[in-house]
């Protein structure tokens, strides 16, 4: 495995030693500079390659290895065992097992919290809906092959859509949810994409470190009324997942 030159590190950027090795170490896994599960150069060669001590190059390691990108294996090594970045794509008809099909063996998303309550603003205007109208949120984590991949919160119209947190906990599903409400195809209305700090959530439901990277998509799904029925905030490891643009849908 090729490592990037310890020169390229900012021992003034007010970012910590360990995280800068560890995403030097990261961007050499996914632009495939080392091969899946290959094995990395041993603590004492990273260090003197990167110019700091052991306990830095274990922190940055450790880091990894929480986010799954290495393992360690007693007596042989640390090895890499992230697979290459999900690509997702961000369409007219955006849905998640639909998307990542043929990337992944198994889909799963998790209902983590609901609840009903006066939306803020940026919510009501959104949907489209007067200030302080009621809205249900559900906030869910969405996993591939059993790792979290992305976290969510969305809203809906409490008087449309009252017993839809119900529904989802059944079937563990929003198109399926909203087919049950009267809704059996919807189109996505417009996406924003940033780049942020993963928040302490984010850390904690998508299983990340500290300092890792997170895409946060805004959104707005219509039926084919265009008629705007949920409002999305959709927060996406950014180590693990790409984002697209899909110019073309069936």
């Amino acid at each position: 495995m090729r490592i990037l030159a310890g020169a390229l590190l900012e021992r003034k950027s007010g970012v910590a030693l360990w995280r800068q090795i560890a995403d030097l170490i990261r961007s050499e896994i996914e632009t495939g500079a080392a091969a899946k599960n290959g094995k990395l150069p041993p603590e004492m060669k990273l260090a003197e390659r990167y110019g700091v001590n052991r306990h830095t190059v274990r922190a940055a390691i450790a880091a990894l290895e929480q986010e799954g990108a290495l393992r360690s294996e007693q007596g042989r090594g640390t090895f890499v065992c992230m697979p290459r970045r999900l690509s997702y794509p961000i369409g007219k008809r955006t849905r998640f097992s639909a998307g990542l099909e043929g990337q992944a063996e198994t889909f799963r998303t998790r209902l983590v919290k609901t609840g009903t309550a006066k939306a803020n603003p940026q919510v009501t205007r959104a949907l489209a809906l007067p200030e302080g109208t009621e809205c249900v949120s559900l906030e869910t984590v969405s996993e591939t092959d059993g790792m979290p991949i992305s976290r969510a919160i969305s809203w809906f119209d409490a008087a449309r859509f009252g017993n839809i947190a119900e529904v989802f906990a059944e079937k563990q599903s929003i198109t399926m949810a909203l087919a049950t409400d009267g809704i059996p195809d919807y189109v996505r209305r417009w996406t924003t994409i940033e780049a942020h700090h993963a928040s302490p959530d984010d850390i904690a439901l998508l299983k990340l470190s500290s300092g890792a990277i997170v895409l946060v998509t805004h959104s707005v799904n219509e039926d084919l009324d265009n008629r705007a029925i949920q409002y999305s905030e959709t927060r996406f490891a950014a180590d693990r997942v790409e984002l697209y643009t899909k110019l073309q849908d069936s």
